[in-house]
């Protein structure tokens, strides 16, 4: 019998396990089937047991939704009977094609992202009502009626079992742990925990876990999420994030077959780009539940392999990769934080698979052209599994540089050292069936080198600026880059850079291989040529000189509270601004701010905003506010800019005084040497910095609907403009 309490006309009943006190004995049974797993409540159905009877009666509107769509297709003039779904745990569902021709309005490559905006949000407005009818994921619904679920809800809320030790019924007598139920079955050292004390901290623990637990799923219902909004989100995930970061494969995406964690995370993602205000609540819910799942259930999450994986973890990987992201450009600074405590997780969970010991897919084992369609389909998803883990693992090192650049701290892992191949080229993994993906796969280059050896050829002996031998694609070119800014954050500005760090010169060398690598690539579409120069641009930005260092110089200077980036390094002690500005490096650096800047303008709208973005228009924001509270607003530039010297020094060049070159370069290096330029007025470029300041502000609130950090950023520009006049 559950012991029990008395109090002034009260009785009050109290748990066995964590002391909890109930008022009601139905109240007390139904709390103590959490800690026993008892399910009472059986459907009729399909059998499904649950632990409560209101969970049990949503899940039975499933069926009776199941029963009625059924019906009305069967009514359906010249519509064919379907199968019925099953319903354990999710309705049974196989890839469903996105519409080719989606009801957003899709922008012409000319309209710009900025004079668009609004249009987007009335347009994705009008497929969110366009959605209500009929659900591109129909297993959206049985994803929300999960969540919403209580018992499923509780699988998901912290258990005493994330503790180190998990609970157990005990008898009156004593209280006993047993061994935790960790996904390698190792032993508790922990033993029985006597009474007093330790009881009531265990108690006390507990019930602050479930508190915590409580409210993140709570917040799931007080914001009016439903299953339309759940499709809504998945559907904008693939149509406008994926293009700009393409790591997960949409034409084998199988919903069923993906864990809910990485659900959420993806939908949480995809809540960006929706445009009711109310949107970004929702998805933060989504984040939070996901992240709670992850925090908790690691464990056996690592163990969980996919039908076609080549190991296990492998969507841990992902679903860490997506909230990472979310996290990491989120507007709630308390997520951010958490987002860059968790980032080296993903590297150890991935070696303690053996992810980057496993072998890439052969070429032996593709179909012939004459094999069956069945096998060309298990060939063609094996390999679109071990793409997703390939590319899923280089996604972390593209992320893991951008976080440490706009903190200011180190990278996670040695970026030059990944032995990692270059992933198939996009047109291939864009493939919507196998028979296509054969065609494309057929005529790619066998034997794809490792990022190691790419780097390795970034730094030759001797030699000239040429582009690279290698054909990457844009994706490739970010994991590339990012890697060369892990060194670029290895040195500091006294060239000082530790046993085995290339020299500041021979990284500037590699950064010019890699924008002529950029230059000849012609299989590379417009956007994303920008998209990678824009990274380019801002990683030669910070040779120069450390932009988020830069920012906290100036916010400690001025009393400008900021939040964007944490971190203790500052500049060198004696920095004077009004000095920098007049050195050659300041020069470079205005240059390539001025770049970011125009191809942000450049960018069209759905291209608009790829996870650099934000990041690469504050670092250039810095840089302009620099320049005007020095004094220098008004800048005269050349009329052709050849960015090679905007990069390199004669002394960088090991080439000594060279002979008198076109009319571009050494205007360009003029302007960089000397601050001027020779150009007739009428050719010549001139912008007033402080006014460019308040076009990028404007920016900013376009990008504060898809990355909430800008939120931040643009608080700091206002001020900054504010200083400035």
């Amino acid at each position: 019998m559950p012991q029990t309490t008395t109090s002034p006309g009260v009785k009050t009943l109290v748990c066995r396990v964590c002391q909890k006190a109930f008022s009601k004995a139905e109240h007390l049974r139904r709390h103590e089937r959490c800690h026993t797993g008892s399910k009472p409540f059986i459907c009729k159905e399909c059998n499904r047991p649950f632990a409560r009877q209101d969970a049990l009666t949503r899940h039975e509107k499933l069926h009776v939704r199941a029963a009625n769509s059924k019906h009305a297709r069967e009514h359906q003039p010249g519509h064919a009977v379907a199968q019925p779904n099953s319903l354990n745990p999710l309705p049974c569902w196989d890839t469903i094609k996105v519409p080719a021709n989606p009801t957003i309005p899709t922008p012409t490559q000319t309209q710009s992202w900025e004079a668009s905006q609004s249009d987007q949000d009335f347009g994705l407005h009008q497929a969110a009502s366009d959605l209500d009818f009929s659900l591109i994921w129909p297993d959206s619904e049985g994803l929300f009626q999960s969540i919403m679920s209580s018992d499923t809800t509780d699988q998901w809320q912290m258990p005493l079992g994330a503790l180190p030790f998990p609970p157990v019924v005990q008898d009156a007598n004593t209280m006993s742990f047993g061994s935790p139920n960790s996904f390698d079955d190792r032993s508790s050292s922990i033993g029985a925990i006597p009474f007093g004390g330790s009881r009531e901290a265990v108690r006390d623990v507990t019930e602050m876990v479930t508190s915590s637990s409580s409210s993140v799923t709570a917040a799931i219902k007080a914001t009016s999420i439903n299953s339309v909004f759940l499709d809504e989100c998945l559907h904008m995930f693939f149509v406008r994030f994926i293009p700009t970061f393409p790591i997960l494969h949409r034409a084998t995406f199988v919903f069923r077959e993906c864990t809910h964690p990485l659900l959420l995370n993806a939908m949480a993602l995809g809540s960006l780009y929706l445009g009711p205000k109310d949107s970004v609540a929702k998805g933060e819910a989504l984040w939070r539940l996901a992240h709670t799942a992850v925090a908790t259930s690691w464990q056996s999450l690592i163990t969980h392999r996919g039908p076609y994986d080549a190991c296990k973890g492998v969507q841990l990987l992902v679903t860490a990769l997506l909230g990472q992201i979310y996290g990491a450009l989120s507007k709630n600074r308390v997520v951010r934080t958490t987002s860059q405590v968790f980032r080296p997780l993903g590297f150890f969970w991935a070696r303690h698979c053996g992810m980057l010991d496993c072998a890439p897919f052969s070429l032996e084992n593709f179909p012939f052209p004459t094999a069956s369609s069945t096998e060309k389909d298990q060939k063609w998803r094996q390999w679109a599994a071990r793409e997703i883990q390939q590319r899923a693992l280089l996604a972390y090192h593209v992320l893991d540089g951008l976080v440490a650049q706009m903190s200011g701290d180190g990278a996670s892992t040695r970026h030059v050292a990944n032995p990692l191949i270059l992933p198939s080229n996009e047109t291939a993994f864009d493939a919507g069936s196998p028979d296509e993906w054969l065609v494309h796969m057929r005529s790619q280059t066998t034997d794809q080198p490792s990022f190691r050896l790419i780097f390795r050829s970034l730094f030759p002996p001797v030699g000239s600026i040429r582009p690279l031998d290698y054909q990457l694609s844009a994706f490739a070119l970010r994991v590339v880059l990012e890697g060369l800014q892990s060194l670029v954050s290895d040195s500091d500005d006294s060239e000082l850079v530790a046993v085995g760090v290339p020299s500041r010169s021979d990284v500037k060398r590699a950064l010019a291989q890699v924008h002529e690598t950029i230059s000849m690539s012609i299989h590379l579409a417009a956007p994303e040529r920008l998209e990678v120069l824009l990274r380019w641009h801002t990683i030669c930005l910070d040779t120069m000189i450390n932009s988020t260092v830069l920012c906290r110089h100036v916010c400690s200077r001025f009393d400008v509270a900021q939040h964007v980036s944490g971190g203790s390094r500052t500049m060198k002690a004696g920095f004077d601004m009004a000095r920098w500005v007049n050195t050659e490096d300041a020069r470079r650096a205005l240059l390539h701010a001025i770049a970011i800047q125009d191809i942000i303008e450049q960018l069209p709208r759905g291209r608009a905003h790829v996870i650099h973005m934000p990041s690469s228009l504050f670092a250039a924001a810095t840089v302009y506010v620099v320049f005007s509270l020095a004094g220098v607003t008004n800048v005269k530039l050349p009329r052709t800019i050849a960015w090679k010297d905007t990069l390199l020094s004669q002394s960088d060049l090991n080439l000594g005084c060279e002979s008198a070159g076109s009319s571009g370069v050494s205007e360009t290096r003029r302007f960089i040497e000397e601050g001027r330029t020779e150009s007739p007025p009428g050719m010549r470029a001139s912008r007033n910095l402080l006014y460019e300041m308040n076009s990028m502000q404007k920016l900013f609130r376009c990008l504060i609907s898809q990355w909430g950090i800008a939120h931040d950023m643009e608080e700091i520009v206002d001020k900054w403009i504010t200083l400035c006049h």
